[in-house]
């Protein structure tokens, strides 16, 4: 057995989690060695009671390392440990950092500028606009935008990255077997052509209460710091940034409207001491120490257009347009149009309004 299959035996242990498992190669040395230690040895460690060592001792009653294995070849993904070297530095200073990350895609050393980007699963047309464009200017600037793939902020968080043919990490709360919310497949498949989709799960594992607060570490202990874009009073994302905070990360949110209830969240942690954002300019004065050069978010000249946004742009009228009627006046896929509509907006040509119709800027 390798060091590599150890660990990812380990992550499949029952009672055996992120803090158990350093305790343990602190004590032990290595995973091989974990798992081929007798009770005494195991017990002697910190934390390790008679039923955790029972567990270890017993694993493969409770792992099939084997079909592990071989679903993590047949899906097309990797698995990065503790042991290796593109494990993300910043991840393995937390507390109880993740024993093996699972990756669909490719982790970069240019992932270290990463800023996670979280909020409400049921955002304000004003908040999904914000994460989008702010999530857009990052990526533009080389940051890397970790978000969740759930619903609302996390996916207008993505979609504005790639936007912007920049990086982006989707944290997600399940295996990859099981990819939740199921109509985000599509995106996590174009966010793993660019950038990463990983997971600290095995590969079968269903997303539910517990899982999501566990990937809310990693989503906060990837990153330099935390941007919250709209939040409840009991919002997931306020545990984010409370996790943020205890990893020492920089924490930043961007105001709402205070009759919002979806903003009550967001607007205390300003309160609290959040750095209030109004533009991406804020968060990469912070970042500056991280660049050879500051980035510049001066809109350039607009560009001249061809391909898919050429036919988008023509295809709007002069005054507010339905999307159904650009899809028809341009012939193109649904799904061709709505990318197009944003990455025109993101380059400040065409603006959405409510009732998904668009008008042009210039």
């Amino acid at each position: 057995m390798t060091d590599s299959e150890a660990y990812i035996a380990l992550n499949m242990i029952r009672q055996v989690g992120p803090v158990r498992v350093r305790r343990l190669l602190a004590a032990l040395g290595s995973p091989v060695r974990v798992l081929s230690a007798t009770a005494a040895e195991l017990q002697r460690v910190e934390g390790i009671g008679a039923d955790v060592a029972a567990s270890l001792r017993g694993w493969q009653d409770q792992v099939d390392l084997e079909c592990e294995m071989r679903r993590v070849k047949e899906f097309g993904a990797r698995v990065v440990t503790m042991g290796c070297a593109d494990y993300p530095a910043l991840l393995r200073e937390i507390h109880d950092p993740p024993i093996v990350l699972y990756v669909w895609g490719k982790l970069e050393d240019r992932d270290r500028h990463a800023i996670g980007v979280v909020g409400t699963r049921k955002p304000s047309h004003y908040a999904a606009e914000c994460a989008k464009k702010m999530s857009y200017q990052l990526a533009s600037a080389g940051v890397t935008v970790v978000s969740g793939l759930a619903r609302g902020i996390d996916t207008a968080a993505h979609q504005g990255a790639l936007a912007a043919k920049g990086r982006t990490i989707a944290v997600i709360g399940s295996g990859f077997l099981s990819i939740y919310p199921p109509e985000n497949l599509g995106l996590a498949e174009k966010i793993a052509g660019s950038g990463a989709v990983v997971s600290e799960f095995s590969m079968a594992v269903t997303a539910d209460r517990q899982t999501f607060p566990m990937r809310n570490r990693i989503i906060s202990g990837c990153a330099f710091g935390l941007l919250v874009v709209e939040a409840g009073q009991r919002s997931g994302a306020l545990i984010s940034a409370n996790q943020a905070g205890e990893q020492g990360r920089s924490i930043y949110a961007i105001p709402g409207r205070i009759d919002q209830p979806g903003a009550i969240g967001s607007n205390r942690l300003i309160q609290q001491g959040a750095k209030l954002v109004m533009s991406a300019a804020d968060i990469l004065d912070d970042m500056g120490m991280l660049f050879a050069e500051a980035p510049s978010l001066i809109p350039a000249p607009a560009p001249a257009l061809d391909g898919n946004e050429a036919v988008v742009y023509r295809a709007l009228g002069d005054s507010e347009t339905p999307i159904d009627e650009v899809i028809a006046k341009s012939g193109l896929p649904t799904h061709a149009v709505s990318s197009t509509l944003l990455a025109l907006e993101m380059k400040n040509l065409v603006r959405q309004r409510p009732g998904s119709r668009f008008v042009k800027l210039r």
